[in-house]
């Protein structure tokens, strides 16, 4: 008797256990899906660098100029397209206005 009470109990805790895993898979699987990847790709301009941001293999912003100065000119480097649309992406995660002001610029040490 000693032995079907102990069976049962551990058969009841395998059972917690698979469903619990179960669970956790289930929300991870949520929580990885729900998330909106964005990609950033830089790209070569006549006189420097922009950068674009897809979502889904479709271009939400394509950047061929550095924004918010008076001047109309590429980035200076790749590295500097690709800071300026980092920060962009992080934004968007966070459901932000995308936009980059000349303060943005200043701290992510952009060449102006």
């Amino acid at each position: 008797m000693m032995m079907i009470i102990n069976n049962k109990k551990q058969l009841f805790w395998n059972n917690i256990q698979k469903s619990l895993l179960f669970i956790i898979f289930v929300l991870l699987l949520i929580a990885c899906t729900r998330k909106e990847s964005f990609k950033i790709e830089t790209f070569k301009t006549k006189t420097g660098w922009g950068y674009s941001i897809a979502n889904n293999d479709r271009i939400l912003i394509r950047q061929s100029i550095i924004p918010v100065i008076n001047e109309t000119k590429s980035f200076y480097t790749e590295k500097d397209a690709l800071k300026v649309g980092s920060l962009v992406v992080d934004k968007l995660n966070k459901d932000l206005s995308p936009t980059v002001t000349k303060n943005d610029l200043i701290l992510l040490k952009i060449k102006l």
